[in-house]
């Protein structure tokens, strides 16, 4: 397997959200990414993959709520947020491809 597949393995999606776009006036552009990818490894995926420098990275595990469908008790996913804040003067443009 490639370095570039394994970075994608990395980094699920970027997440457009209000405070996401908050965020990303500060210099920080925020992804999903996967549970057991760690702070080292987000940093080179999104250094590798977007050519940028990478200042800090921070993450937050949201837990998945129970929810019910149809009567039935359902869980969403757990879900793992890197805020990844660029050194000054790196942009990554998340809102083209979509």
């Amino acid at each position: 397997m490639s370095a570039k597949a394994e970075h994608y393995d990395v980094i699920r999606k970027p997440i457009i959200t209000e405070k996401a776009t908050m965020a990303s006036e500060n210099g920080a552009v925020v992804f999903e990414v996967a549970m057991d990818a760690n702070k080292p490894q987000i940093k080179e995926a999104v250094e590798n993959l977007f050519g940028v420098k990478v200042k800090a990275v921070n993450t937050t595990i949201t837990k998945g709520k129970t929810k019910r469908f149809r009567g039935m008790l359902g869980k969403r996913k757990d879900v793992k947020k890197a805020y990844v804040t660029l050194e000054e003067g790196n942009t990554i443009d998340v809102s083209t491809g979509l």
